[in-house]
């Protein structure tokens, strides 16, 4: 949920009303993650999928990364700037829910190209010998900190990398922060701002995107 959502509903009505319609099928996928999740709101949703497509288009990614799959939206938004041979990987280890987003994506022409696996990001990472152009990370918030220093030697320069939800409500804000969650976003701000090797921009769009550009 974004801030504007909370405190703004109107503004973020203008906002989605003033935005490219997203994909039928997108739409469809959204309303039954309202219907048969437990957790609807973690869904990236509309004006972040418009986003996320957009990147996607312009840079005409070949090899995209996905940390937290959900239920699809994000990745099926991210594949729509795709090449003929390029390709997303997305990664999640929730199996109960597996079933919903291998659906849409079964029911999506981009089938051929997402490459949907349940498992933890942290040992793929360590395993992975590929290269990403584009990355995208909504996952667990404990170890963000870690995903960045992991997912960084797979970049090359201009690759892009994404985290979401890097204002956390506003917890950031907080100087002592109790909870494990606030303190690594924190950390990982921190971190992608010192780092000479990155540019970068905190979007606050719904809860906070770090764009991030490696040089």
């Amino acid at each position: 949920m974004s801030f504007f959502e909370e405190n703004c509903p109107e503004m973020d009505r203008y906002l989605e009303n003033h935005a490219s319609a997203e994909p039928a099928l997108l739409k469809k996928l959204r309303k039954e993650t309202y219907q048969k999740t437990t957790q609807p709101h973690m869904i990236s949703g509309y004006q972040q999928g418009r986003l996320l497509s957009i990147l996607s288009k312009m840079m005409q990614p070949k090899n995209v990364l996905e940390i937290g799959t959900f239920t699809g939206y994000a990745t099926l938004c991210l594949a729509e700037g795709l090449g003929k041979d390029g390709k997303i990987t997305t990664l999640d280890v929730n199996e109960d829910l597996a079933y919903l987003p291998q659906k849409y994506f079964d029911e999506s022409e981009f089938s051929s190209q997402i490459d949907f696996k349940i498992q933890d990001a942290k040992v793929f990472l360590k395993e992975t010998e590929e290269i990403f152009d584009l990355v995208f990370i909504d996952a667990d918030k404990e170890n963000y900190v870690e995903y960045f220093k992991l997912i960084k030697p797979r970049l090359k320069s201009g690759s892009v990398v994404m985290f979401d939800n890097v204002l956390w409500y506003g917890k950031i804000l907080e100087e002592n922060p109790k909870l494990k969650s606030t303190q690594n976003i924190k950390e990982l701000n921190d971190l992608v701002a010192q780092d000479e090797d990155f540019e970068n921009l905190i979007l606050p769009l719904r809860d906070g995107v770090n764009l991030m550009r490696k040089k």
